[in-house]
């Protein structure tokens, strides 16, 4: 007979490459489950078979039949019961009779009688009588209890098979099987248990891991790098090695992979914004590189935002403060996570303002601009101020500066003052752009063909004709952005800039973000409607006058309030008296201590109020600050003398007249009143600049110069003119470059000569002979220790 065919066929290749991962994972359950089974059902057979065998072994003799009939009723019952357990071979072929027979030659010695050491396929007597069997079986004595045996493998021998029994402990024997074949279960699944490891052995097996980690991801970065359109799907495999589970090496390894995507998304992302494909576009034929490009397009994009989710994801877990269910990462670690997550997406915020997803990017640093976290928050700032400095267009800054507003007003103005001088590096100067549009970057217009025929020639027309063409192309490929888009942006920038500012002067007066944003008023404030100046020089009068500011505060505000009347603000009708007399009464608090850096601003001021509106100024109100201006310059450190007294050589330019403090004879009636507050009426000019032979005797020889170039009437040439690096830089200039901040004299000051003991006399010659002899007589006395009582003084006192 001929083996059956298996007609189940093997599955091909191609059929196991398109089967899923589940359906594998399914049929390999399924086997361990087959496999399961019939080792339960192979033992669940060993087990009845034992059962049989001990039940053989253990069967008692059957009692020889009675020689004496016996009542037909009972004989009829056994015949009966005997025709009930008796097998039914009238039902079975002839065939299977056949086969069970075979298979009762063929049993084991299991099956038969170990008693008999008789070959196992004897042939059996037929006439053997029926006492010889039980004859052979032993008999026990029934008061002996009986003992279970454990039949092991039988021995042959010589003369036969002798058969090995063991006596089995007295123990419940179902229960005592179960726990065996539990046992013998648990001794298959269970391994070797894995041996400890020790602290060096832990971090030698770690440092494995991750220099296998790191050679993985450079080497898919470098296929990435070498070819980005054939390799575009090895990102994919980066970024999900941000999901490593291993607990030794997940986090390093995840910010490992953070700065390698970044690195890569630096480098391969084009210099265009990539935007999704139409209907039309989609159904069109294309050449094969146009499909490969459009391929590897759509896949940088989509794993660029997969990567922004992970990184945002990142920093959720960490303000969230929740551990996950692997438990992979702890929570101390997810701050390192999130502060490598954020230092990528600062960096991305500025390296690719063109790309997509930019303004999802702005969306998320903006509001970390305003974390607790100062190093978070800086970060944050600084790639905000580096992304306002290089955005020459300002689409880029647009987009910052309307989510920082909404977001300030959100808050309801208690932000970070950080927040609001980052708008100090905004590239917008309105003026040189609208001088550019009007007077350089005028639209070109070409000839129409009248006016050639007018005035040229036919080979002029010709030539000119040829020159245009070239032109327009020039044009084409210049592809640059036209000066009035730039000026639409900035214009809109800067009107979101000034409400929030208006709104903080007019809500939040007391708030600390009063500084910033006078600091920035001051430097745009020439950039302001016209409209507003009445309203908004009202509120920063309001400001100064209510007490509230710092000094460096209310110098903002002056300095803002000269910056609106300098520019547009020259057309108004507006004298600024109460400025003048706010900063002539405050320039005392500036000293050389902590004051001494609110001299940078205060030159500032003194620049915009008296130099450039040098016209509106009078010859009184200048005399009072050259005076003033002097007396400060004692007290001062020598930068910011330096810097007074460079600003005084100034206004003796500005206003010649001024010479007259040079003079010991006074102008005019009254006396110079230097604690009156009003530099109109204080009878300046009947004083003199005494100031200046103290300060030529100063210890800094800069500060020594310039005293006696303004004693000589501040020449431009002779003998105490000033050296052009001295005369040609701006007060605001010499200040920085003789800053004292690194502790150090610039240029070094000598050391005096100090005097010798001889020449000095002793104290002793300036005292009377007689009061000596009794300092002398006092001093040699013995010291008497008396008791001290401190009540009695108290009592006096107190009465």
């Amino acid at each position: 007979m001929k083996a059956r065919r298996n007609k189940k066929q093997i599955p091909s290749f191609r059929k196991l490459l398109k089967t899923s991962k589940v359906k594998l994972e399914n049929k390999l359950k399924n086997k361990q489950f087959k496999q399961q089974s019939t080792l339960k059902k192979y033992r669940k057979e060993q087990r009845k078979l034992r059962q049989a065998v001990k039940d053989a072994v253990s069967k008692k003799p059957i009692p020889l039949e009675d020689p004496k009939e016996k009542p037909p009723g009972k004989r009829i019952e056994r015949e009966e019961e005997e025709e009930e357990e008796a097998l039914p071979l009238d039902m079975m072929d002839e065939d299977d009779l056949q086969l069970m027979r075979d298979l009762g030659q063929r049993a084991s010695f299991l099956t038969r009688d170990l008693s008999s050491s008789e070959p196992v396929h004897a042939k059996k007597r037929k006439h053997e009588h029926v006492i010889d069997k039980y004859e052979k079986i032993p008999r026990t004595l029934q008061t002996a209890p009986e003992k279970e045996l454990i039949h092991l493998l039988p021995i042959k021998d010589k003369s036969g098979i002798i058969p090995q029994t063991r006596e089995k402990p007295v123990t419940d024997s179902n229960q005592g099987e179960e726990d065996q074949e539990e046992l013998e279960l648990e001794e298959e699944i269970i391994e070797d248990p894995i041996r400890e490891l020790t602290l060096e052995e832990h971090l030698i097996e770690r440092r494995k891991k991750l220099e296998e980690k790191k050679m993985h991801i450079a080497a898919l970065g470098s296929a990435i790098l070498g070819d980005p359109e054939s390799n575009i799907k090895k990102l994919k495999e980066i970024r999900s090695m941000l999901t490593e589970q291993d607990p030794d090496v997940a986090v390093t390894v995840r910010k490992l992979v953070i700065i390698s995507l970044l690195e890569l998304f630096k480098d391969i992302t084009p210099s265009y914004k990539i935007r999704p494909l139409t209907e039309a576009e989609k159904s069109t034929k294309i050449r094969k590189e146009t499909q490969k490009l459009r391929e590897f397009e759509e896949g940088l994009v989509s794993q660029y935002k997969f990567y922004l989710e992970n990184l945002e994801q990142m920093i959720k877990d960490w303000k969230q403060r929740k551990l996950k269910k692997s438990n992979v990462v702890s929570l101390k670690a997810y701050k390192g996570l999130a502060e490598v997550a954020v230092r990528s997406l600062c960096e991305l915020l500025v390296a690719l303002p063109h790309f997509n997803f930019h303004n999802n990017i702005i969306v998320l640093i903006v509001p970390l601009m305003n974390d607790t976290s100062k190093l978070i928050s800086e970060m944050c700032c600084a790639a905000v101020k580096e992304l306002f400095k290089q955005d020459k267009l300002g689409q880029a800054s647009l987009g910052v500066i309307k989510v920082i507003s909404g977001f300030v007003k959100g808050q309801n103005y208690e932000v970070r003052p950080e927040m609001l001088k980052t708008f100090l590096c905004l590239r917008i100067k309105e003026v040189e752009v609208k001088k550019d549009t009007e007077d350089i970057n005028k639209p070109k217009k070409f000839m129409t063909f009248k006016e050639k025929r007018k005035t040229l020639s036919r080979m002029q027309r010709k030539w000119k004709k040829a020159e245009e063409k070239l032109e327009r192309e020039l044009l084409e490929a210049e592809a640059s952005e036209s000066t009035e888009r730039k000026l639409k942006l900035h214009t809109e920038t800067l009107n979101i800039v000034f409400v929030t500012y208006f709104r903080i002067l007019k809500t939040a007066q007391r708030s600390p973000l009063l500084p910033s944003v006078l600091e920035g008023l001051a430097k745009f404030a020439h950039l302001i409607n016209v409209e507003f100046f009445d309203d908004l020089l009202v509120v920063l009068h309001s400001v100064i006058e209510s007490g509230d500011l710092s000094y460096r505060e209310s110098l903002h505000c002056v300095q803002t309030a000269f910056h609106i009347l300098s520019g547009q603000g020259d057309v108004l009708n507006i004298d600024p008296m109460k400025f003048y007399t706010h900063l002539y009464k405050t320039l005392f608090k500036l000293h050389a201590g902590a004051t001494n850096e609110g001299v940078r601003i205060l030159l500032q001021c003194l620049d915009v109020m008296l130099t450039k509106r040098r016209k509106q100024v009078s010859q009184q109100r200048a005399l009072a600050f050259i005076k003033r201006l002097c007396t400060l310059a004692l007290h001062v450190l020598p930068n910011s003398s330096i810097g007074i007294l460079a600003t005084n050589r100034i206004l003796m330019h500005t206003f010649p007249k001024t010479d007259l403090l040079l003079d010991n004879e006074s102008q005019g009636s009254g006396v110079f009143l230097p604690e009156l507050d009003e530099p109109e009426y204080c009878n300046a000019q009947n004083t003199a600049l005494w100031e200046l032979h103290a300060l030529r005797r100063h210890y800094h020889p800069v500060v020594q110069r310039f005293a006696a170039h303004l004693i000589a009437g501040a020449p431009s040439e002779g003998s105490e003119a000033l050296k052009p690096e001295l005369s040609r830089r701006s007060a605001a200039e010499l200040f920085e470059t003789y800053s004292m901040a690194e502790m150090t004299f610039n240029p070094p000051v000598k050391s005096s000569c100090s005097k010798r003991k001889s020449e000095v006399s002793q104290g002793d010659s300036f005292l009377n002979e007689d009061l000596n002899q009794l300092i002398k007589r006092h001093c040699s006395e013995v010291a008497t220790h008396l008791p001290l009582d401190f009540s009695k003084c108290l009592k006096t006192s107190l009465q």
